[in-house]
């Protein structure tokens, strides 16, 4: 084949796919324009997830009417002028590709006008290309408009995702930039509809409030260290105060959002042997040190970094975390969290057991799966049960095993219809950010057939009124919680799988827990419910619920032979 070169129309569709790569890409970079204009008031507006239109509207300097259309050329910008400039960014915006990249693939219009001009303009453009610019009468400031993205560039309108999870993209971006920067007021809407209003605070501390609610931002710990070269400041959780999740290690460098891998090593380090294993903290941090010992320059949608001395920044960061922990938490106390929605730690109270007429039910429909019948023997630390048969010594892990009883008895059960639900005495109220109220009302449905009725109390609450039956009171908020997770988790076009893992996380908090006695007819009860099951060797997350030494074996080990 012969080398020739490519038609620039392509070499651009090209590049933008390096930059724009959905939706919430184009508002990050617009919103980081905005930024750099120095902005007060930030408006952004979507339609249809931002595949039909984007709107982002700021307060700033503007753009020189004559400097407009040099705007949208490739590899213009205002932001660097040496190669020097390139090793000491001070923006979030610098490379002179995204409006050139958007603008390729949509049909953009920018209205603009800079402070100390009378006059504003106009800019039309359409696949790259401009097609019209007229003379405007407006404020100072910049209004972006991106409509029909990827309209030329249909194989990758194929890739994007439903409104809902590009909606949540968007959500993502914007609340990240809104906890970066609280003294910018943040308006975000979606199909006319206010998402949130975040006026301007002093505090970053007031706007982790704003965006998860009042009692998390209470129960944080302040976190402050300054080095020669490196300051650390921020909010994070006390060891009882955990999640299931990295989700919410949010870092900021230099005011950039950026996911990096050293960062919350550095916490979870910080962290070792305080929380149990498989949770995480709650982590906002703030990391500013000179521009020129920061490389932003390595990923071309600016969302890595590198540092000159990471081993420096890595211990700051470490320090500071453990520093605050230390002076807080003298001893590892895994203690009950005070955040209603955010804590999975068990009550010490038993919960009731769940079993009743759900083994009843599998006992009628399900033939023996080559469990032989067992006999309870007895309990060891309130966690395993001894049963023995007729070929040899069986324990069982109590949790492992009602997990797999309550799992086929629950996925029985949605086979003739939704799950039965109990409604609660009293509605709980629960704080949830943009991201996740979009997942519950993208999935009422779904939730409702398991017996979740959930419905918005508010911009930021949902209220809670009905659980599926199966679950005990100090069940209900982890329930609520891992239900969040595996929604966020989820990127599988098959809703059956997305049920499924919901009815496991269901069953892992219903289910019996280790520690917790159990009386010899609840032992039965579990027993023979485990015979009657499909697949009882393990838990529906894949471990084990039984174990069995044969005669044989116990005979050799205590030296007799049969």
């Amino acid at each position: 084949m012969s080398i020739r070169i490519l038609a620039p129309e392509l070499v651009a569709q090209i590049a933008a796919g390096e930059v724009v790569e959905r939706p919430a890409s184009v508002v990050k970079e617009l919103v980081e324009n905005a930024l750099d204009a120095g902005a007060s008031r930030i408006e952004v507006e979507a339609e249809g997830g931002g595949r039909r239109r984007i709107r982002v509207a700021d307060d700033g300097c503007g753009i020189p009417a004559a400097e407009v259309p040099l705007a949208f050329a490739r590899h213009a910008t205002s932001k660097l002028s040496t190669v020097e400039d390139l090793f000491r960014v001070a923006t979030l915006g610098f490379r002179g590709e995204a409006l050139a990249a958007i603008a390729a693939v949509a049909r953009v219009t920018c209205r603009t006008r800079a402070t100390e001009e009378h006059l504003g303009v106009e800019l039309r453009i359409e696949g790259g290309r401009i097609i019209g610019q007229r003379p405007l009468v407006r404020p100072p400031g910049t209004e972006m408009i991106v409509e029909d993205l990827f309209f030329n560039t249909p194989a990758r309108l194929k890739f994007l995702r439903g409104e809902g999870t590009e909606k949540r993209q968007i959500d993502l971006w914007i609340t990240r930039y809104a906890l970066a920067y609280p003294d910018i007021h943040f308006v975000w809407r979606h199909n006319g509809r206010e998402v949130f209003s975040m006026p301007a605070v002093r505090e970053p501390r007031h706007r982790i409030a704003a965006i998860y609610g009042a009692e998390l931002a209470d129960a944080l710990l302040e976190v402050s260290e300054e080095t020669e070269e490196v300051q650390v400041h921020g909010w994070i959780s006390l060891p009882g105060v955990n999640r299931p999740d990295r989700h919410e290690l949010v870092f900021f460098v230099n005011g950039r959002w950026v996911q990096d891998r050293m960062l919350p090593t550095a916490v979870l380090q910080a962290y070792h042997a305080l929380l149990p294993s498989g949770r995480y903290p709650w982590v906002f941090l703030w990391v500013k040190l000179p521009p020129e010992r920061v490389d932003v320059n390595v990923h071309p949608a600016k969302i890595e970094v590198r540092f000159r001395d990471p081993e420096a920044v890595f211990l700051a960061v470490q320090r500071a975390v453990h520093r605050t922990l230390r002076e807080s938490t003298p001893v590892p106390v895994f203690q009950k969290a005070e955040i209603p929605m955010r804590t999975t730690e068990f009550s010490a109270r038993p919960a009731p057991m769940p079993l009743g007429a759900l083994v009843e039910k599998l006992e009628e429909e399900k033939a023996s799966s080559g469990l032989p019948p067992l006999r309870v023997v007895g309990q060891i630390q309130a966690r395993y049960i001894i049963a023995e048969g007729p070929d040899g010594l069986y324990l069982l892990d109590q949790h492992a095993a009602h997990e797999r009883v309550l799992y086929e008895a629950l996925q029985a059960q949605r086979q003739e219809g939704p799950l039965p639900a109990q409604p609660l005495l009293q509605p709980m109220l629960i704080d949830v950010s943009p991201e996740e109220m979009s997942l519950l009302e993208e999935n009422r449905s779904l939730l409702e057939e398991l017996g979740f009725r959930i419905e918005p109390f508010g911009p930021r609450n949902v209220r809670l009124q009905a659980v599926p039956a199966v679950l005990s009171a100090e069940a209900i908020l982890s329930v609520f919680q891992d239900l969040l997770l595996d929604l966020q988790e989820s990127r599988r076009p098959v809703e059956g799988a997305l049920e499924a893992q919901l009815i496991r996380s269901i069953c892992k908090r219903a289910a019996v827990k280790a520690g917790q006695v159990l009386s010899v007819e609840q032992m039965q009860h579990l027993v023979r419910a485990l015979e009657q099951c499909a697949m009882p060797w393990t838990c529906p997350h894949g471990r084990p619920t039984i174990l069995r030494f044969p005669i044989g074996q116990l005979a050799r080990q205590f030296g007799r032979e049969e």
